[in-house]
């Protein structure tokens, strides 16, 4: 059974960085793209929840059984940034640990993401896992 993504609400220029989405349970997300300073061509990709309800925690867990829709809407949205910066050569990101997990080892919110890495880059792109942080680096 396929699994379709959410309506995406673009930037409005379209090679901007913050990109939104709402799932079904009216949970809004952001997913944002990040230059480092020190080097524009790599790229910290951050997404999380905006709902007043989560207490401005970004990372809350939902439970709202959507993550498959989710995550399939931010390979998507990963992708659709790849091709308005098709020269960035370096991606990362983190999966926040829980309260109940240590920020030096791979959280269960990482290993969601890590099983979507091939969805969204191809095998020019190598990926290294480091600590609670994934790498993801044009070969």
């Amino acid at each position: 059974m396929a699994v379709f993504p959410y309506e995406i609400e673009f930037p409005v220029i379209k090679s901007g960085s913050t990109y939104k989405f709402e799932t079904q349970s009216e949970i809004e997300y952001e997913v944002r793209f990040a230059r480092k300073k020190n080097n524009l061509l790599h790229t910290s990709i951050a997404f999380g929840v905006l709902n007043d309800e989560f207490e401005g925690e970004e990372y809350s867990l939902t439970n709202k059984g959507e993550a498959y829709r989710v995550m399939t809407t931010i390979v998507v949205i990963v992708k659709a940034y790849m091709e308005q910066h098709p020269n960035v050569k370096i991606y990362e990101f983190v999966g926040e640990p829980t309260a109940t997990e240590h920020d030096e080892f791979p959280a269960k919110r990482l290993n969601l993401y890590n099983r979507y890495l091939d969805q969204m880059f191809d095998q020019n792109w190598e990926f290294n896992l480091q600590g609670n942080k994934m790498v993801i680096s044009k070969v």
